[in-house]
């Protein structure tokens, strides 16, 4: 029996895409649609869609016969030889992306599997015994809202906002669920920008409104500066970077983009705007040419997307509801039996005989910015904290378990201290049991430095990676705080002083904000940002098995998409989680046929805010986001391995969150 899923977004505030989020829009190798399939009913709109791609797959796995590559985000599968096999790339590759061994990973396809009929029978005894809230009626239709953030990371019942690992468990869940009914995939969107209309490519029917807002006009990566303000204001950034590419500190000290900066980025936007269109022209069955055309028409008429074949017609929610009851046989008198993401979420494996086997596999999931310990304002699911993921790194390695390990990667990178002491211990985990490094949207800087730790490396076809570079922090992110900013000017503009009294010829290498450095200072300075650099650049070529001077061509702080990582050997295939799976299998001597149980070494707790956040909308005197932008900017001592541009797209988030424009927004006013 085919599934029938119904998932649901209304609401959206479009917003121009930043170095970060024009990642997360279009990652996936889509396939064209089929009519035997398994199907669902789909409507999206989301504002800060995390892994599209992946979710896509998952989509996917009901227009394709129900064998899929499910949980996965690419289909091109690419492959590379082993690391010790890298270190020369051939060129011809190179400039395909592709790889030289292309069978040396399992692919990690999903295959349906029809249940016996004792099976059945087991599944339909549990169904009765389950808890009150696995109880779905009959004949239901699966709804999920995608809107807002969808997190790469687990949630807790009581966490809001979505969780890309449930809704794709879910996916699968509602394929062997004879609860859930239908055989057809149906999408609505009353709001649509490139990626909400990327993702609904994925639908056999694509429904809006007709007062929908569509804006299919095309992506954009900017760069903000601050130089001239700055200078107009008397202060003085001093920032060391290693690496042509590594372009944080311009948005300090330049007025304009540099042309290393806007080389990468346009190469960037290139395969972005190239894959879209890519994958929208074969799912609609359109040459790329005339997708191109219809974007550069600037359409925003409803009525022309339903005669241009973008979308199947123009209906209100109801009216969709209504045709959804006629084809599920529901009279028009009755309510549509639903169940939505929440509730199914609760739903337990077992309860649908989808236990795995004997064999664990240990999955650690590393998500957002990186810092070495907790900050007192620290959320629990706010960032990477470097001591506790070690914690549950030594857990796995010191377990016989755990048959191989995952580390599900989705960071631009944060402390690079805390970077280095995990690669340490990922590469003691390797050396015990086969780890497989799994990026998801961005893996960058301090991201990839986790990464190379482990024996494979996975990344998605448009994952955000490489960045093998320093800032030094000093000058550059604690610059919000307390950082090394020249101040003299605008002390004498206002009227401040500022004396030291010191010892040690260092000692005010830091604190002296007043004058810039001396020779001396900045002579240490520079060799401390450099001596990190290098120690990065370094175990990059060690743990890729290449040589330093092959790296250096790659690193400088550039970042790479996914296929072009590939293709230069920093990571040895492309896939989604599936496939970290089936290769994690394959190197710890796993048969292929074999199921395993996968185990969440991240499991989310409650907290109270999370709790009481549940039972009411808001909690008095919490701001996350504010939260969070001050862990970042309180714990970030030392020098910074993160990818450009992060931080400062947070600050345009929140509203007067940085203290020095604030200081320069109420010195101009005054003037």
């Amino acid at each position: 029996m085919s599934k029938l899923l119904f998932l649901h977004t209304p609401h959206f505030t479009p917003k121009k895409l930043h170095t970060k989020t024009f990642s997360a829009i279009v990652t996936q190798s889509l396939t064209p649609l089929h009519c035997k399939c398994r199907l669902l009913s789909f409507s999206l709109n989301t504002t800060t869609t995390r892994s599209n791609s992946h979710l896509l797959s998952q989509i996917h796995y009901y227009h394709r016969s129900f064998s899929v590559r499910s949980f996965d985000d690419s289909s091109s599968e690419t492959k590379i030889q082993e690391p010790q096999q890298q270190a020369v790339v051939n060129e011809d590759y190179e400039s395909r992306g592709k790889s030289k061994d292309e069978d040396e990973y399992p692919s990690g396809e999903f295959e349906y599997e029809k249940f016996s009929a004792w099976k059945i029978f087991t599944v339909k005894l549990r169904m009765l015994v389950a808890f009150p809230w696995e109880r779905v009626r009959k004949g239901s239709v699966l709804t999920m809202k995608l809107r807002g953030q969808i997190a790469d990371q687990l949630k807790s019942r009581f966490s809001s906002g979505l969780s890309l690992p449930q809704i794709c468990e879910n996916f699968v869940k509602a394929a062997y669920d004879p609860r859930i009914v239908g055989k057809f995939i149906i999408g609505y969107v009353p709001v649509c920008g490139e990626k909400e209309y990327y993702l609904a490519c994925a639908c056999e029917e694509l429904y809006a409104p007709p007062s929908a807002y569509f804006s299919l006009y095309g992506l954009t990566v900017q760069a903000s500066f601050l130089g001239g303000v700055l200078e107009k204001v008397g202060i003085e950034p001093q920032v060391q970077r290693i690496g042509k590419y590594k372009s944080a500190g311009d948005q300090l000290t330049r007025k304009t983009m540099s042309e290393e900066n806007c080389e990468m980025l346009t190469a960037l936007l290139d395969n972005i705007y190239g894959n879209w269109l890519d994958k929208v022209s074969s799912t609609k069955g359109k040459r790329k040419e005339d997708i191109e055309r219809f974007i550069n028409d600037g359409v925003y008429k409803v009525e022309r997307l339903k005669e241009e074949g973008f979308i199947t017609n123009v209906l209100y929610d109801d009216e969709v509801i209504s045709m959804l009851k006629e084809r599920l046989g529901v009279q028009k008198d009755k309510n549509l039996p639903m169940v939505d993401y929440r509730k199914y979420s609760g739903v337990r494996r077992w309860t649908l005989g989808l236990t795995g086997g004997g064999d664990q596999i240990a999955v650690i999931r590393a998500s957002g910015s990186i810092s070495r310990v907790r900050s007192p304002l620290s959320l629990s699911s706010s960032g990477i904290i470097g001591e506790q993921l070690i914690e549950k790194i030594r857990k796995v390695r010191e377990s016989k378990r755990y048959k191989a390990a995952i580390i599900r990667i989705d960071s631009p990178g944060g402390d690079a201290l805390a970077s280095d002491l995990m690669w340490r211990e990922i590469r003691l985990l390797s050396e015990s049991k086969p780890v497989i490094a799994s990026m998801s949207d961005v893996a960058a800087s301090g991201g990839y430095y986790m990464a190379m730790a482990a024996g494979t490396i996975l990344a998605e076809n448009l994952t955000l990676t490489g960045s093998i570079g320093v800032v030094t922090d000093v000058s550059v992110f604690k610059v919000l705080l307390a950082g090394k900013f020249n101040l003299g000017k605008l002390y004498e503009k206002i009227g401040f002083n500022k004396e030291i009294i010191s010892r040690g010829k260092y000692a005010e290498v830091l604190a002296a904000e007043q004058r810039p450095f001396r020779p001396d200072e900045a002579e240490l300075f520079a060799k401390s940002a450099q001596n990190a650099y290098k120690l990065f650049r370094d175990k990059a070529a060690f743990s890729r098995s290449m040589t330093v001077d092959k790296m250096e061509e790659y690193a400088q702080g550039r970042v790479w998409t996914g296929n072009d990582a590939a293709s230069r050997g920093l990571v040895d295939a492309l896939g989604g989680f599936s496939r970290a799976v089936a290769i994690a299998k394959q190197k710890a001597n796993i048969p292929e046929d074999r199921q395993v149980t996968l185990v969440e070494m991240s499991k989310p707790s409650p907290t109270l805010p999370e709790i009481l956040s549940s039972v009411g909308n808001s909690i008095a005197g919490v701001d996350r986001t504010l939260k969070e932008l001050l862990q970042d900017l309180t714990f970030s001592d030392g020098v910074q391995a993160r990818m450009d541009g992060i931080l400062f797209q947070r600050l345009e988030e929140v509203a007067c969150g940085n203290p020095i424009l604030t200081l320069i927004k109420d010195y101009l006013s005054s003037l």
